[in-house]
């Protein structure tokens, strides 16, 4: 037996086995800790293949040679039977290739198809140029992925590549003009010479492609991929320090299934477009011309080009679309961040609003500044193909036709210039930097005008003079706001590396009230402070590269504080100003024009610079009072967001206190990130590992440990304190009986799982559900009413997996199941009624009309959804629309979210079909009374935060394909595969149900209804491969966590 394996200190993986824990033991004996933690079960059978692979592989090498197959064959009769048998046969020998008599012999390259290695083009190793060319010459599809594309790389690879086109061997290339660096001639070489298929990103600015990698796609499954620093260049193939891994199908399934979805994902982007040189060769010079810098054109024409928008901005323009069809709200504001293209989603919002090419209907786009509205003309002649489109009302040139017109705000505000038009003559008014219309010039046109639609366009929402343009002209609705996340995913914004410092500063005993402190107390603790003045002066000097080069912005908490900042930065060398409120407008153009100048390195203000202001050379910005209002957070920090010429960063300085009990750090953290409630905390204490490209969250030790203490008490919050929230938030005109859950939530800014998450809370000995009604009774004891029978206690538990539900039709069907004086007749088949029962008895305990008389029996369960299912409805940003198909007569929808229990049941299980929702596990059901196969996806099966090994089997390739593995007991000749492979010939549908995790914010997380689905090819058997197109693209932001390029 061997010795016990002595532990050394450090990090390990390893399977606890008889043998390890003598080990394990031994080393808590000495004194150490040695936590252990289960194995997720998506991970066991890799985590044990792993063990038994290099146990038997010891195995093996200790055997004497003669004795290796019948050890290994003993070993694998242990196994359960295979399709085909596997025991090895005498020798043992390598099947190395399967061709026709006549074929010529193909050349091998020189490592193992099965195996990895790393090449650097030192002398020991294969040239990589010369490795490639005998990849290609056994590859069935050919895959390239290139920051740039040289005539020099394609001489070195011309004759394998020009051999692989002779046999058909599909060629796909993905490139970019990032510095100028292709050479046309390669790509023109490429499509016409070699007929590959070609796809550049033209966008410079916002996409730095670093990656070259190659993929050799073998159909016998032995494919390959190589990924490393080589460009297509002669240099990189042949003779420089070039470092690449080799990956194979065998050895890493995992890497090789990412490379294959992440290269499918960057083919089917819109950003990636098809290079054709009849077509294109003229605009990709010049933009190759100018992104090297050897030509300096300002601006070419991209009316070549579809304008198609980001999927950031595809959800845009469907919370529009919601907002009109769904609720009938036509004034509708959209807050996105300066430079994220909100003018393409205005002018994508006015072609979806055109009812056909011809239909044109009139719009008026208001701006402040002829540079606007001269760009934002373009931008809607480039969406609508239309050179001819629109006309500018502004310094002299006035509108003829007056139909499309795009006007300053001066311009209508000239004297009789609004009684000229009718009051309804636009259709549609678009009114950009919407946080002007508080001024008496705006609000006059807002009030003169009656458009059909109302469109507002913002970084800004909240002005400086405290007025919130939302609250005061959209009844305190935003229509749809851009995720900071997604502005920095999509690269339109520049990253930015956030501080956050302890200053040493306690403001525990400062009064709070209201999501805010009181100004006069921070104002004596913040100026005159030299100890934390001097902590920002450190902290500069340890994080900005050169801070009397920076253009900074400093946040202050009041005019004296801002004047005491400048003066402190002025005796430290820094040369600096402080502007407020009472500066005139030409004091704070100059103040500006010296911070652009580099006569001063930083601004102070109080919220001079929070809107309204464009400042992209802001490189550093300065947190210098505790914020709690996310909005404000945001807006102070997209200061200096906007991309500048040789600005790589912004760097963000967030100086953190000793804060109030009620200080709430999650508001502003979870708007920043956009992170869940439950991964919030564990981002903070690791760190953040997961975030946008360049963008990093740091903390120093004292202030991350009063962030994470602040968030986990907010994110868990104690029913004591809820309960006190409860209370404080009443509105004064509202009684405890006529208080709505989505009052509450709105006004203390909390969400449903606040309320629902625990599922039990207890007060005072007391336990009840964690329901609305509970919160209600505890805070409002005089008015409580009867004691709560167990029963409805027990009901009221399972509210909270209602939650989700988000479709109109659904909701209206709920409430009238649950409201209407009787029952009718056919309750038992609406399969309506049956999603709603089984919600409660997933099991099928009662039948459905004995579950809904079970409910009805008891009030407080039939408000509570009430309450719930009001919220959902005020809420919901869902456009469901009915399936298609043999599904057509389910009351499901694509886009709405549904729990297990309601999607089955919609589709007949428990009613058309026998069984119960609730006895089904598998993520597969053949339903033959609807003839439907219901695929349930869950995207991250494992509860790690990041598992290679299977995160690539089900992944959106663009927002109309899905990339799906079946269960891996089927076969393309089984019945099941057949079914899947020719369900459109047999009249049965596939629906596919999409979730991010097996578990959210509110315990089991529900499915997205992505809708019918046809099969469109299929590869791979036991488990198979298939991508389905969908017969409605699948909503962005789902895709944005489907698909496999975050």
């Amino acid at each position: 037996m061997e010795s016990k394996q002595a532990l050394d200190p450090g990090l390990y993986e390893l399977l606890i086995t008889t043998g390890l824990a003598e080990s394990v033991q031994s080393a808590e004996e000495r004194g150490f800790l040695t936590p252990t933690e289960d194995v997720d079960d998506e991970d066991v059978a890799h985590v044990l293949t792993q063990h038994v692979a290099r146990t038997v592989e010891q195995a093996l090498i200790a055997a004497p040679r003669e004795d290796r197959i019948a050890l290994a064959n003993r070993l694998l009769q242990t196994l359960p039977e295979a399709p085909m048998d596997p025991s090895v046969s005498p020798g043992p020998r390598l099947l190395t290739s399967v061709s026709t008599p006549d074929a010529p012999r193909v050349p091998r390259p020189s490592t193992p198809l099965s195996d990895v290695a790393l090449f650097t083009n030192s002398r020991m190793d294969p040239q990589l140029g010369s490795e490639l060319r005998l990849e290609m010459a056994s590859a069935d599809r050919i895959d390239l992925l290139c920051a740039f594309a040289q005539w020099s790389g394609i001489r070195v690879l011309e004759s394998a590549l020009r051999e692989a086109a002779e046999r058909g061997v599909p060629i796909r290339v993905l490139t970019t003009t990032y510095i100028g660096a292709t050479d046309r001639k390669a790509l023109d070489h490429f499509v016409r010479s070699l007929n590959a298929e070609v796809r550049v990103n033209y966008d410079a600015q916002s996409t730095h492609l670093h990656a070259k990698a190659w993929m050799f796609h073998r159909s016998s499954g032995y494919t390959t991929a190589y990924v490393g620093s080589s460009n297509m260049s002669r240099a990189a193939l042949v003779d420089g320090l070039e470092w690449n891994v080799r990956l194979s199908r065998l050895a890493t399934p995992s890497l090789v299934d990412k490379f294959e979805s992440t290269f499918e994902t960057y083919w089917d982007d819109a950003a990636f477009a098809p290079y054709d040189p009849d077509e294109d060769a003229e605009y990709l010079d010049a933009l190759l011309e100018k992104n090297s810098g050897r030509s300096s054109s300002p601006s070419l024409s991209i009316s070549h080009l579809d304008v198609r928008p980001y999927p950031h901005q595809i959800e845009m323009l469907d919370d529009l679309a919601a907002e009109r069809e769904v609720h009938d709200r036509h004034k509708n504001l959209v807050v996105a961040a300066t430079g994220t293209g909100k003018t393409v989603v205005a002018a994508l919002d006015y072609k979806r609003l055109r009812s056909s090419e011809a239909d044109q209907p009139t719009i008026l786009f208001i701006a402040h500044r002829k540079e606007i509205l001269e760009q934002s003309l373009r931008t809607y002649r480039d969406v609508l193909k239309d050179g001819a489109f629109g006309e500018l009302f502004v310094g002299g040139h006035k509108p003829v036709r007056r139909r499309h017109v795009f006007a300053s705000i001066q311009s209508l505000q000239q004297a009789g210039e609004l009684e000229r038009w009718a009051r309804d003559h636009f259709d549609i008014i678009v009114i950009d930097e919407f946080h002007h219309a508080e001024a008496a010039t705006y609000r006059k046109v807002l009030e003169y005008f009656t458009p059909r639609e109302l469109l507002g366009l913002t970084a800004t929402p909240e002005r400086a003079d405290g007025i919130d343009v939302a609250h005061a002209f959209f009844e305190g609705r935003i229509a749809s706001e851009l995720r900071l996340w997604d502005a920095l995913s999509a690269d339109l914004l520049v990253p930015f590396h956030y501080f956050g410092l302890a200053d040493g500063v306690d403001l525990s005993g400062v009064r709070f009230t209201r999501g805010a402190y009181n100004i006069t107390q921070l104002n004596s603790l913040y100026t005159g402070n030299d100890a934390r003045a001097g902590k920002v002066l450190q902290a500069l000097r340890d994080k900005v590269t050169d801070p009397s080069r920076m253009k900074a912005l400093g946040f202050c908490v009041s005019v004296e504080h801002a004047h005491y900042m400048a003066e402190v930065f002025r005796r430290a060398g820094l040369p600096s100003l402080a502007l407020t409120g009472d500066s005139g407008s030409d004091e704070r153009q100059e103040g500006l024009a010296k911070l652009r100048r580099g006569d001063i390195v930083c601004l102070f203000a109080v919220d001079l610079f929070n809107e309204g202001l464009d400042i992209p050379m802001v490189d550093t910005v300065l947190m210098l009072r505790p914020t709690q209002s996310a909005t404000i957070f945001l807006q102070q920090l997209g200061r200096g967001l906007r991309r500048a010429e040789n600005k790589a960063v912004l760097t963000v300085l967030d100086f953190v206190g000793l804060q109030h009990t009620n200080f709430r750090f999650d508001l502003k953290y979870r708007a920043l990130t956009g992170l869940s409630r439950n991964k919030l905390e564990r981002s903070i204490r690791d760190g953040f590992p997961f975030l946008p490209p360049g963008t990093q969250i740091v903390f120093d030790r004292v202030a991350q440990d009063i962030v994470l203490k602040n968030v986990k008490k907010q994110l868990k919050l104690s029913t004591r304190d809820l309960v006190a929230d409860v209370r404080q938030h009443k509105p004064e005109d509202a009684s405890p009986s006529n208080y709505a859950l989505g009052t509450y939530l709105d006004a203390a800014e909390r969400s449903l799982a606040d309320v629902y998450g625990p599922g039990t809370r207890s007060l005072s000995g007391e336990k009840r559900s964690a329901s609305w009604s509970t919160l209600v009774d505890w805070a409002f004891p005089a008015t409580r009413e009867e004691t709560r029978s167990e029963t409805a206690d027990s009901l009221l538990r399972r509210v909270g997996t209602l939650t989700h539900v988000d479709d109109p039709e659904r909701i209206r069907a709920y409430r009238r199941l649950l409201t209407e004086p009787t029952l009718p007749a056919g309750v038992d088949t609406d399969l309506y009624a049956a999603m709603l029962v089984f919600s409660f008895w997933p099991s099928g305990e009662h039948s459905v009309r004995t579950g809904l008389e079970q409910l009805r029996a008891h009030p407080a369960v039939v408000e509570e959804l009430l309450h719930v299912l009001e919220y959902q409805d005020q809420s919901s940003r869902v456009r469901p629309a009915r399936l298609s198909g043999s599904a057509a007569q389910s009351p499901l929808r694509s886009h709405a979210r549904y729990s297990r229990e309601e999607l089955l049941a919609g589709l007949g299980l428990g009613t058309l079909d026998t069984g119960a929702p609730g006895s089904i596990r598998e993520g597969v059901k053949w339903l033959p009374g609807t003839s439907v196969d219901a695929l349930l996806v869950t995207l991250k099966k494992s509860e790690a935060d990041y598992s290679p090994t299977t995160m690539y089997r089900d992944f959106a390739i663009n927002q109309d394909l899905f990339h799906w593995e079946s269960q891996s007991t089927t076969s393309v000749e089984s019945r099941t595969g057949q079914r899947y492979i020719n369900h459109a010939a047999r009249g049965s549908s596939v629906v596919l149900f999409v979730r991010r995790a097996k578990t959210g914010d509110i315990g089991t997380e529900p499915y997205t209804c992505l809708g019918t689905a046809q099969f469109q090819q299929a590869t791979g058997s036991r488990p198979m491969q298939i991508v389905w197109r969908l017969d409605r693209a699948m909503p962005a932001e789902l895709f944005m966590e489907a698909r496999a390029v975050a």
